[in-house]
């Protein structure tokens, strides 16, 4: 069935991907002596550094133009969903409905408001409302993420929604909550499914989500975020991590197997409505800082005068106020395709609109890769980007930025641009604390730190309580962030961190730290080769690369 002309063409289908058959040799630049100098986040700070001719750059592509009238596209995937019948006809008077949405990890920065999560969930309350439905729970799908603050809250569902089921009817999942989490059974690889009851014990569970990248999504919404501290161990560890090739191709992850797994034996005994959505990538939109979205060698003259007044001014302002100021900037990310019904339908649709949006098709490895690794992470909204922090952006999630081969030779470089600190928030991230000064001075071994210390921070029963009643991830998530890197701590050869403010820091990481670019690049020489291939990912918005 073909949808109305003002939502554009549905997801994988041959006119969308005609309209994104551009030209994406403007995506790749390699650089000349004559070239712009780059801009290079780090952090709240903006480097602008020349490059050495030959560098090769590699650029998110446009974003793909927003769908014309996103209310429209929302209820059109309501009523003619993926394997499944309308939502309208799935509603029935009396019955028990728990709707669980995505916490606010995604997407990075917060979108401006409307929230697509407030707009869907308007949209699935009101066909409830019609339909006779008045037993109605929404729950924050958090996992071990830490609690959501009422005000974030309030923010992402809206005032409507927040003040008429906030806290007894709109809540965060509580993975702690012994009582109202239920055992599902085991895989055949014995992993543990248990999932929240609330949700187990529904007649239907909807789930609302925003895929930002192609690691989110499909079967590891459910069963990864309304489960328990067992299920969730059973995929994030250091074995698996190293197993995914990348986290960015789920055919190839070993995480996104085990969530499939998962998810058979979930769907086997819970009647679940999948809700997914793509974003664009328009990052600055109409901000004052729109023109750190173009190429460099596009900038006009006014934008060039911005952008010095910028980094300028940054390099006056306090680390706290440059933090609050990146924080309070909302992206302009468009929607650009909404899809619901049966979950694996959904999600192959949503995977195309992903791969179409960030894969730019990249010729051949790197020997040393640059990355400059912006304010905010999935794991620390309204908060400090800490050490641990760092470290899986980099080694985590940049080094996974590809599909197919990595785009970093084995034995590689990996270069990173942040003014590293010794900082960490002790409301959101007090178990951070403990590994950092305890745990990794005795090792940086992924193995040897989960054998050893897992079970000890999972069980503490502090930091339980700091999670379950107060704002902190649980006390396991430092583990986690570590084993998220641990795929690129085995590939690449010296990782090196540029404007680091103490020693210290990095030598905890296992890295090796420079005071500016050219300095770290001379070292990258030294290591590989004289004339190595240079290459900068040029985050952000989010590119990924496909290595052939």
């Amino acid at each position: 069935m073909r949808m109305p002309a003002d939502l554009g063409e549905k997801p994988g289908s041959s006119n969308l991907r005609r309209s994104l058959d551009r030209d994406l040799t403007r995506q790749i630049d390699i650089l000349d002596e004559k070239s712009a100098p780059r801009i290079i986040h780090s952090g709240e700070d903006i480097l602008v550094e020349h490059l050495p001719a030959g560098t090769r750059v590699i650029y998110p592509n446009p974003p793909m133009q927003p769908l014309a009238n996103p209310r429209a596209a929302v209820r059109y995937a309501l009523t003619h969903p993926e394997n499944s019948e309308p939502l309208y006809a799935l509603l029935k008077p009396g019955m028990k409905l728990t709707i669980a949405v995505d916490d606010i990890s995604l997407p990075l920065p917060m979108m401006k408001t409307p929230d697509i999560r407030q707009s869907i969930l308007e949209h699935v309350l009101e066909l409830a409302a019609d339909n006779g439905v008045d037993d109605i729970e929404i729950i924050i799908a958090v996992s071990l993420h830490r609690h959501m603050h009422s005000w974030e809250v309030k923010r992402m569902v809206g005032e409507r929604i927040f003040n008429a089921y906030w806290p007894k009817k709109l809540y965060n999942h509580d993975a702690e909550d012994r009582e109202n989490i239920v055992s599902l059974g085991q895989t055949e690889l014995k992993e543990e499914v248990a999932l929240n009851r609330r949700a187990v014990e529904s007649d239907l569970l909807i789930y609302v989500n925003i895929n930002l990248v192609p690691m989110d999504g499909g079967n590891k919404s459910v069963a990864v975020g309304l489960s328990s501290y067992e299920s969730i161990r059973a995929h994030h560890n250091s074995h698996t991590m190293v197993r995914c090739h990348s986290y960015m191709d789920p055919a190839r992850s070993a995480l996104a197997s085990s969530c499939d797994r998962m998810g058979a034996i979930v769907h086997s005994q819970l009647k679940i409505f999948q809700i997914e959505t793509c974003l664009n990538n328009d990052f600055y939109g109409d901000s004052p800082l729109k023109f750190l979205g173009k190429r460099e060698d596009e900038l006009t003259r006014v934008e060039r005068t911005a952008l010095d007044a910028t980094v300028w001014s940054l390099n006056k302002m306090p680390r706290e106020a440059k933090r609050k100021l990146f924080h309070s900037i909302p992206a302009n990310y468009g929607l650009v395709a909404v899809n619901a019904g049966e979950t694996n339908a959904v999600h192959a649709r949503t995977l195309d609109t992903n791969f179409a949006q960030y894969n730019v098709p990249v010729r051949g490895q790197a020997d040393v890769l640059v990355c400059g690794v912006p304010f905010i992470s999935p794991y620390n909204a309204n908060s400090i980007l800490n050490p641990i922090l760092v470290q899986v952006m980099g080694l985590g999630y940049f080094f996974n930025m590809y599909v197919g081969k990595p785009l970093i030779k084995k034995g590689g470089v990996l270069i990173l641009t942040y003014p590293l600190t010794d900082e960490f928030n002790a409301t959101h991230h007090p178990s951070y604390i403990e590994f950092f000064h305890r745990l990794l001075p005795e090792s940086n071994d992924a193995a040897a730190l989960e054998k050893k210390y897992e079970e000890e921070f999972a069980r503490n029963p502090a930091y339980i309580d700091m999670y379950r009643f107060g704002n902190a991830y649980h006390g396991v998530h430092p583990f986690y962030m570590w084993y998220w890197g641990e795929a690129g701590r085995q590939h690449v050869g010296k990782t090196i961190i540029v404007g680091s403010q103490t020693e210290s820091v990095p030598r905890l990481l296992g890295w090796d730290s420079a005071p500016d670019l050219t300095t770290a690049l001379e070292m990258a020489r030294d290591f590989t080769s004289p004339n190595p291939q240079i290459t900068m990912m040029h985050h952000p918005p989010i590119v990924i690369a496909q290595t052939e």
